[in-house]
């Protein structure tokens, strides 16, 4: 047989079934530029040159591996569907005397054609939006990006090579389907549907159980470094859940169904629901899919639209003063000492602060040890080993960061006149419960609790830490001494000290701002080099940080994220809507020869209308459900890691994620309604007609 029929056939094949390639070319063509785009940005040193670029390249970087996973799986699954709806035809050119390695060449053709087509079609876009994604991504960073246009050659070429590989894997999975059948199986393959699955009651209480597990996991558990490690293990609980809910538990739902004769025995009712059960292993793993997808949408665009809006808020959570200086202590120095090395960096800030004609605001000048200790009841060891009913599994669960600073300094913060005795302490408890009246702290004492404080001095370190937290305020130096002395017994030179703190604000610009802090970091080195050379100084240092100088990490961190679930959330659109696409496509093929015999049996187009109305709103309206139940079981451990960011404000993060789903329900509507039209005008057999006309 010529070489030009093979390749005539393929191209007619292409055009003869527009309706099911269509989309499929598109989306492969937008997979293709979306990951030429993050690529393109992740490699770039133009971009890197921007400030915070490097930090999102690196979240970027991340992005590409999702997509590259994410392509290979959903082009592989919806390819299926056209393997599916074109075996007739192959079956067909069998019979009539093509062999199955004609089959296979013109099977090879065709995929050559849609390889080469998406792939230079999704480079092209790539490169010409490339541009454009650049600016945006420099815009969120709060930078300005050239307007030079520049072809990245690795990202080309990575985005080429994976997308054949995923196209090679395709074809040899359409060889391999296309050998395994037979020619009468091939011509039957469209009409034959798969048998009517059995209600699997295992799987779906094995379904029901993982889903409970992953629940009570976001549920219960408190600190955010713990929902951090576990919440890998909860999402594939909760896709497993879902796959064997959907195909075993959807089953079993009808079943249900078929034995209420009030309800089954209804004309839209009747058809819809032996359809659903006909073939519902199919349809159960294309809704989960759905599902899932729909679930990935909604966390991401929800938290990282919450992280972006908020950013401010955090780097203020962060950094409550404009400038923030740590002065470490070491126990050989005297208080003397102490007080010294203190009155000396706070003179040398002053001097500087005269330089730039700036005065410090708001100053807050205190003392404070910082410790992590494990919580076992209302007892804190250092070593995790003497903590009874506490191992390697769980010691997370315990670890609490305990802050322990004099009366004195939080009166004089806070304004306020509390009184302690010896042995007495206040407690504040942040992220976590303390039911009990005392405390006592490994090789250190114990402490009476004689009451519990509901507001703290703002100190910035503190947000940077993953663990949840203790704050004691105790009522003299002794206290914070002793505490000292016990942490030291257990990790030797690896002990913690106390620490100074002094924070200011300022009223000049952020420029102005890390002037300033680079000029008190300076100074500060110098003084320490210099006090270093008299042993009997011990002089140990300090560390300056400030809200201006950071406030480009975070602009990258939370923009980074946020772009990421931007161009993640289209690419997890794209794909939804293709599976919903073709699930009604192909179920309207195949349902169309029996709603043309139930017409021409008597039933009304009316009818046909009502039939698919219920059957595709009980459908495809369940993973949207569905969607929105895993979002509200996940919000308690989304709120955990993203505190993580210094991310506070649960009101707002509760807000973005319900008009997230409200606006992502309106798309979701819309889909519906266009493939639904698609789905009538196959059944009915008039194209030309609409369904809600």
């Amino acid at each position: 047989m010529k070489s030009g029929l093979y390749l005539k056939l393929s191209v007619n094949g292409i055009k003869k079934n527009k309706k099911l390639y269509l989309p499929y070319l598109i989306t492969c063509i937008c997979m293709v530029m979306m990951f030429y785009l993050i690529d393109y940005l992740a490699v770039s040193p133009q971009f890197a040159k921007i400030k915070g670029g490097d930090t999102m390249q690196m979240i970027l970087g991340f992005g590409s591996g999702v997509i590259s996973i994410f392509s290979l799986i959903l082009l592989y699954y919806t390819n299926s569907f056209l393997i599916r709806r074109r075996q007739r035809e192959f079956g067909l050119y069998h019979i009539l005397g093509m062999g199955k390695i004609d089959l296979v060449k013109i099977m090879v053709l065709e995929n050559l054609i849609i390889s080469v087509l998406t792939i230079a079609g999704g480079i092209v876009g790539g490169i010409l939006f490339s541009k454009l994604g650049e600016l945006l991504a420099a815009k969120i960073l709060g930078s300005n990006a050239g307007l030079s246009m520049k072809i990245s050659v690795p990202a080309l070429v990575a985005t080429a090579l994976l997308f054949l590989v995923i196209f090679a894997l395709i074809m040899l999975r359409m060889i391999v389907s296309v050998y395994r059948l037979k020619p009468v199986e091939l011509l039957k393959s469209e009409k034959t549907g798969e048998k009517p699955p059995k209600a699997n009651w295992i799987f779906a209480v094995l379904g029901l159980l993982l889903l409970g597990v992953a629940y009570y996991l976001s549920l219960t558990i408190k600190d955010p470094l713990v929902a951090m490690i576990w919440f890998m293990v909860a999402v594939v609980l909760v896709i497993l859940a879902t796959y064997l809910l959907f195909i075993a538990g959807s089953v079993t739902f009808c079943k249900i169904m078929q034995k209420k004769k009030g309800y089954y025995y209804k004309t839209n009712h009747f058809i819809s629901v032996s359809s659903m059960i006909y073939r519902m292993k199919r349809n159960g793993a294309g809704l989960a899919s759905i599902c899932i997808l729909s679930t990935m949408v909604l966390v991401m665009v929800s938290s990282t639209t919450s992280l972006y809006l908020s950013m401010e808020h955090g780097l203020n959570l962060r950094y409550p003063k404009s400038v923030q200086i740590d002065m470490y202590t070491k126990p050989e120095q005297t208080e003397e000492m102490k007080e010294n090395q203190n009155g000396q960096i706070i003179e040398l800030v002053q001097k500087v602060l005269k330089e730039h004609n700036q005065t410090a605001e708001n100053p807050e000048n205190y003392r404070m040890l910082t410790v992590s200790g494990i919580v076992s009841k209302n007892e804190i060891y250092f070593n995790p080993e003497n903590a009874p009913g506490v191992n390697g599994v769980n010691t997370f669960d315990h670890l609490k960061m305990i802050y322990v600073l004099p009366l004195e300094a939080y009166n004089r913060i806070m304004g306020t006149n509390l009184e302690l005795a010896p042995g007495e302490a206040y407690l504040y408890a942040k992220d976590s419960d303390f039911p009990y009246d005392q405390i006592t702290v490994e090789n250190s004492g114990t402490w009476r609790i004689k009451g519990h404080l509901d507001k703290m001095i703002s100190n910035g370190n503190n947000m940077a830490n993953m663990n949840s937290s203790f704050y004691l305020v105790v009522s003299g130096l002794e206290d914070i001494k002793a505490l000292e002395e016990g942490n030291v017994s257990v990790y030797g030179a690896n002990g913690s000290y106390e620490k100074w703190y002094y924070n200011f604000d300022l009223s000049c610009g952020d420029e102005e701002q890390i002037q300033i802090q680079n000029e008190i970091d300076k100074k500060i080195n110098a003084l320490a080099e210099q006090e270093s050379e008299e042993s009997d100084t011990l002089f140990f240092g300090a560390s300056t940080d400030s809200r201006a100088a950071s406030r480009a990490d975070y602009q990258a961190l939370y923009g980074g994220l946020f772009f990421l679930g931007i161009l993640l959330g289209v690419v997890f659109i794209l794909g939804m809507v293709l599976i919903i696409y073709y699930k009604q496509i192909t179920e309207g093929y195949e349902d169309q020869d029996r709603f043309q015999i139930l017409m021409k049996v008597g039933m009304t187009q009316k009818e046909v209308r009502q039939t698919i109305n219920s059957q595709v709103m009980t459908v495809f309206f369940l993973p949207l459900v569905a969607a929105g139940i895993h979002t509200a079981f996940a919000f308690p451990m989304i709120e955990k890691m993203v505190h993580l960011l210094a991310f506070s404000d649960r009101k707002f993060l509760i807000l973005v994620t319900v008009c997230s789903y409200l606006v992502f329900a309106l798309f979701y509507i819309i889909v519906y309604m266009v493939t639904s039209k698609q789905y009538y005008k196959i059944v009915s057999g008039k194209q030309e007609e609409s369904l809600f006309s």
